[in-house]
């Protein structure tokens, strides 16, 4: 090899690895320093392409699960109200039955009818409190011929639709009203919940009047029908919150599936970058020592012109 001042090819080559190293050595320290492998579209354009979108799935994952949390609060707020009314409902049933042992008195009926009246504000009061953000499954809506719609007890949603799955899948928590007997004379003359049920106090005895035993049958079968309506809608309930819950644990375990997997794509193994981080700077200290030795190669060249 040719010694020359002009140029110098051992030090062209050392610069050379030495440059290389040091831009692995860079980028092994950004791993090491943030965690991950890949944190930028520069590192890996098609695994940063498939872990952004897949981040996007979590972000929509996260907002179904808050979507089916809060559809839990309001089926679980509406079951606790509808047992609420059933505990009513059995009283109003033992007073109704009552009124056999003191239908010939009209002060006793008077009595029981103002209990009776008690009960239907007390299910009314239960029923329009049971609203979560606006929405109050009890408050159900339907019509009759010849009749308005019931509207309920507020301005409250009669139904809630919520989102099950990241492709937009959705599902539907109807209100109180298709479980229940929606007589024609409930619609036309009730504004309230007790009245949708067809128990409301015009249905029942007014001032005190004695009752026949045709009267009183009819009266407990109504009452016994209420009950039964809202057990159904108990059971509908129920079965919507086993739903509610094992989508909510599905959505759980899909959101960490998906974020173990963006860690698979993206995250680095610190074990093998701390063993990569020690390769590299001895390879870049032996970068330096080769270049030093090559940049030496000129000063030599004048011992060869001393005498």
């Amino acid at each position: 090899m040719s010694l020359s001042i002009n140029t110098n090819t051992s030090s062209m080559v050392a610069l050379e690895t030495l440059n290389a190293t040091q831009t692995a050595l860079s980028a092994t320290e950004n791993a090491v320093s943030t965690g991950k492998k890949v944190a930028t579209a520069e590192d890996s354009p098609a695994t940063f392409g498939i872990a952004a979108q897949m981040q996007g799935n979590i972000a929509g994952q996260s907002a179904v699960n808050d979507g089916l949390t809060f559809a839990a609060k309001v089926v679980s707020n509406a079951d606790s109200a509808a047992n609420n009314i059933l505990s009513v409902l059995n009283n109003i049933q033992q007073a109704v039955t009552s009124l056999g042992n003191n239908s010939s008195s009209s002060t006793s009926v008077s009595q029981i009818n103002d209990e009776l009246k008690g009960f239907f504000d007390q299910i009314d009061s239960i029923a329009g409190g049971a609203t979560i953000n606006g929405v109050n499954l009890l408050t159900g809506s339907g019509s009759a011929a010849n009749t308005t719609t019931y509207a309920g007890l507020s301005p409250s949603g009669t139904s809630m639709v919520y989102v099950t799955g990241l492709a937009g899948q959705t599902s539907t928590l109807s209100g109180f009203g298709s479980m229940t007997n929606l007589s024609t004379q409930a619609l036309a003359t009730g504004s309230t919940f007790s009245a949708m049920l067809g128990i409301s106090a015009t249905t029942f005895i007014t001032g005190g009047t004695a009752m026949s035993t045709t009267s009183l049958s009819s009266l407990i079968s109504d009452v016994q029908t209420a009950i039964q309506d809202v057990t159904r809608f108990t059971s509908k309930l129920g079965a919507s919150s086993k739903t509610i819950a094992s989508l909510s644990s599905f959505g759980s375990t899909l959101s960490d599936n998906l974020t173990a997997g963006v860690g698979a794509l993206t995250d680095a193994d610190m074990s093998a970058e701390s063993a990569k981080l020690t390769s590299l700077q001895t390879k870049q200290s032996l970068a330096i020592k080769s270049l030093t030795i090559a940049n030496g190669q000129s000063q030599n060249i004048l011992s060869l012109f001393q005498g």
